[in-house]
């Protein structure tokens, strides 16, 4: 049977997808090929249900087999209408090998931990996946309900992966999870031990982390971005900054010590990232106007804005929906191009210092990569994709630095 997996999602899926292919020995690279279609699939918005549905309506032709977070919430109904021949669960994916020719609904629970690591990976970097689901309640988000609670790997397991990988090539991990900040609570390990002991591994090169709470951020994470392996930069999700939105949110995090985290973290030349999420239900005139006033003292060099949409089965879903798409579209324009400028003022900044540059793409004459600030670099000359380089007198540009 030959097979083709399709992924959504976010980072955990696709490491999810390279576990299954990996366990299924060889699957074909387009959909015209298969036989069967794995659709690994996303739900974390009400966009992410419609973008699903229309890929399946779209390969009625193949058998189509749901896992992923729309299995829970759209699984059900697809396999009724006929569209999808099975779903599975989480839980199964790393069994995936005995369900090829299942039929039927099997999701399972989530009491199970991931235990299969990456054997094969031909790429530049490695998405390592140290933990699954999460324990935190945010008004707008079906993640918990569809993850489950959260667990952490096993330590052992994911320092045997990376040596794996290691030794078969690559020197960049990215380290992720729903909710990867919470690693190790359940196993008396911590996330900072883990990078440690990653870091003490000979060859690898770079760490880069997924998303983490404010909470999460403790005095030994700070100190291993000074270490010249954890990358300088951190990917805090604030979310907002406004306190009445975040009650609101039900988020965890407040303004005042967010605030004076984020500073901290600039002071030691940290690039700073965050979410946010524009045009949640109660976000007023004033509301957005504290939040943007608020938003201007953060020193953030990187974001990932987001529009609400609705998710069916949160309490947000359940408020009325009272921003209007264009008032939020508007909100997030000035959002960006805040960070934008500050992301710029900040490669200003650093322009006297050489950075770190892996190379991972070649395009339009120029090798690109991103540097440990997790800025992107364009440099022409003779490179190979996966090579490091130190590069020194670049020019920086609006949105990127570039080598001649």
């Amino acid at each position: 049977m030959k097979v083709f997996i399709k992924t959504f999602g976010c980072r955990s899926n696709i490491f999810d997808s390279e576990i299954m292919k990996n366990i299924i020995g060889e699957v074909v690279d387009s959909e015209d090929k298969a036989d069967l279609i794995i659709v690994n699939s996303c739900t974390v918005t009400n966009f992410a249900d419609r973008d699903l549905r229309q890929y399946i309506n779209k390969w009625q032709s193949k058998d189509i087999m749901l896992t992923g977070c729309g299995a829970y919430t759209q699984g059900k109904k697809l396999l009724k209408e006929g569209k999808v021949k099975a779903v599975l669960g989480h839980k199964y994916k790393e069994e995936i090998d005995k369900y090829l020719d299942f039929r039927g609904i099997k999701l399972g629970d989530f009491n199970f931990k991931n235990s299969k690591i990456l054997q094969n990976i031909s790429k530049t970097k490695a998405f390592i996946k140290i933990q699954e689901g999460c324990d935190f309640e945010c008004a707008y988000c079906i993640i918990p309900y569809v993850r489950g609670h959260s667990r952490s790997i096993e330590e052992n397991v994911i320092l045997d992966e990376i040596k794996k990988l290691r030794d078969a090539g690559i020197s960049e991990f990215v380290l992720t999870g729903i909710n990867m900040g919470s690693y190790g609570k359940d196993t008396g390990t911590t996330l900072s031990g883990l990078i440690k002991k990653i870091s003490e591994i000979r060859g690898v090169k770079r760490i880069r982390l997924g998303s983490l709470e404010p909470s999460q951020i403790d005095e030994e994470l700070i100190d291993l971005t000074q270490n010249g392996i954890l990358e300088k930069h951190l990917h805090i999700a604030l979310q907002h900054t406004s306190d009445k939105m975040l009650r609101i949110m039900k988020r965890r995090n407040r303004v005042k010590p967010t605030l004076e985290l984020f500073e901290k973290l600039a002071s030691k030349n940290i690039a700073l990232g965050t979410d946010f999420i524009v045009g949640h239900p109660g976000e007023s005139e004033e509301i957005w106007q504290e939040a943007l006033e608020n938003f201007k003292k953060y020193p953030l060099t990187h974001i990932h804005i987001f529009r609400y949409s609705p998710r069916e089965g949160t309490l947000s879903a359940t408020m009325k929906q009272d921003v209007p798409g264009d008032i939020a579209k508007k909100r997030a324009k000035i959002l960006d191009e805040i960070v934008k400028r500050n992301n710029y003022e900040f490669r200003l900044k650093n322009k006297n210092l050489p950075l770190f540059v892996h190379i991972e793409d070649f395009k339009d004459g120029y090798y690109t990569g991103y540097d440990e600030f997790y800025n992107k670099m364009k440099l022409k000359g003779d490179f190979n994709k996966g090579e490091w380089v130190r590069v020194k007198n670049y020019e920086v540009k609006e949105i990127e630095n570039v080598k001649e």
